[in-house]
């Protein structure tokens, strides 16, 4: 099935096609339209004539779009796993929970707009001031573009989608390369709604070009960007003045203190490390243990690493299919043999075949590795010996990236510490730092970006505040 352009509520379906190959088995599972800049112009121009129409629209309607959407996706929900399973080769029990993860968020952004409001303002508060009727009110900030990554193709659209419509603006997507079906399906579900206000959502797909049309333009007055750090570094200096959201990588790294559960550590820390072959901003990579339970934890985290299924995404019980493409398999590769050749190694048995890459678990590696200190995206973890928190605190810190740690540990001292300082948008206790809700703030510090996601916060960030005195 071929994916389209939208362009507001009208379909086309462009001049020219690129391909997308299963990771898994290299055969075409979609194709999509290849989009130039005076696309990307084009559904800017829609999108601008739309936001004025959709900030007429009542909240009401904005929620039933919603939720019909919710409905829609529901019917649709095995096709819709298969689709991303088929796109990025993702397990499809792991599809089936982004879809359910989607419907959460739709259904949250709905729920959460039905009782965001303003406030009133004590004008008379201070001696300067004097008695009026003050509040302040909510208000669409008007065309949101949005550009989203392939390792969560649907759920991280929602997170854009839903609370920028039912706050009442009108978006421009530009989806991941990797997914065009993926996200031409479910956007298709907002335009065929009955309750859909026409033309507020277009989907425009290409490379950079295309990318640098729409964030350089002055119609937008909302960026959220989810990706890369250097593409999130050329979107801040070209965005100009917009509010920019930037969901960019991470290092996430976690302690375990001697007083923790270790097998509920090592088996949270394996899922966290995992999960999606590592293609996670929150993957774990880096467990600062303590040495006097470091033995015990390497041993039992080689144990829950050997339980997991690597292979076919399209078995109910694999745990991990392919990464995403060739290049991200050797550089992974090439990562760990350059760790090897400088002294760390592997507590299992390296193994590669194409895109499939088995877990990874090092020991004696050094800080300064490219597995330790860079974002890694492969189901890669290092585990690193250290004599106490106090050890580890500086070293998880000393990072550029800042977007969630996680301590293990009975210890309420540490706990409280670690929440005072650790540097990252989230501390996660007794858990995996790839711990997410979506109903949550979530977000980073650092290079980790600015901004944050979840329906609540999104809102706030795809809106603008109107101030009104009455005198």
């Amino acid at each position: 099935m071929d994916a389209k352009i939208f362009f507001g509520s009208n379909e086309t379906v462009g001049e020219s096609f690129s391909q997308r190959r299963s990771p898994y088995s290299g055969e075409v599972v979609s194709r999509a339209p290849i989009c130039h800049v005076e696309d990307a112009k084009k559904a800017l121009l829609i999108a601008k004539a739309a936001s004025k129409e959709a900030k007429k629209t009542t909240l009401s309607q904005r929620c039933d779009w919603l939720l019909d959407v919710v409905q829609m996706l529901r019917e649709q929900k095995e096709d819709m796993a298969k689709t991303i399973t088929d796109e990025v080769g993702k397990p499809i029990s792991f599809s089936r929970i982004e879809v359910e993860r989607c419907i959460e968020t739709i259904t949250l952004s709905a729920e959460t707009m039905r009782t965001m409001h303003g406030e009133t303002i004590n004008t008379d508060a201070t001696n300067s001031g004097k008695k009026t009727l003050a509040f302040f009110r909510r208000e669409p900030a008007g065309v949101v573009v949005a550009i989203t990554p392939f390792n969560f193709p649907l759920n991280l659209v929602a997170h854009k989608l839903a609370p920028a419509l039912v706050a009442g603006n009108a978006v421009v997507l530009k989806p991941t390369p990797e997914a065009p079906l993926t996200a031409y399906k479910f956007v298709k579900l907002f335009i065929q709604s009955k309750y859909a206000i026409k033309d507020a959502l277009s989907v425009v797909y290409g490379d950079a070009e295309v990318g640098s049309a729409l964030v350089a333009s002055d119609i937008p007055r909302v960026i959220s960007f989810t990706g890369s750090v250097p593409v999130g570094e050329i979107i801040a200096k070209s965005a100009g003045i917009k509010k920019v959201s930037l969901e960019l990588g991470g290092n996430a790294a976690t302690f375990i203190d001697k007083s923790a559960d270790l097998g509920h550590a090592a088996a949270r820390c394996a899922l966290g490390a995992f999960v999606n072959s590592g293609q996670v901003c929150i993957s774990l990579q880096r467990i600062y243990v303590h040495s006097k339970i470091y033995d015990e934890f390497a041993s039992l985290m080689a144990q829950e690493t050997k339980k997991l299924k690597v292979g076919s995404p399209y078995e109910d019980d694999t745990f991990m299919g392919p990464l995403i493409d060739d290049d991200a398999a050797v550089r992974a590769m090439n990562w760990i043999e350059s760790a090897t050749s400088e002294g760390a190694s592997s507590l299992l048995p390296l193994y590669r075949d194409g895109r499939i890459f088995h877990p990874c678990v090092m020991i004696n590696v050094q800080d300064d590795m490219k597995i330790v200190c860079e974002e890694v995206f492969a189901p890669i973890v290092s585990l690193i010996k250290v004599d106490d928190f106090d050890d580890a605190l500086p070293r998880i810190n000393n990072s550029p990236y800042g977007l969630q740690f996680s301590i293990f540990t009975d210890d309420l001292t540490l706990t409280k510490r670690a929440i005072d300082e650790l540097d990252a948008g989230g501390i996660i206790i007794n858990d995996m730092p790839t711990l997410r809700f979506d109903i949550q703030p979530y977000g980073g510090v650092k290079l980790s970006g600015v901004g944050r996601e979840g329906p609540r916060f999104a809102i706030e960030e795809m809106s603008e505040i109107k101030s009104v005195v009455i005198c």
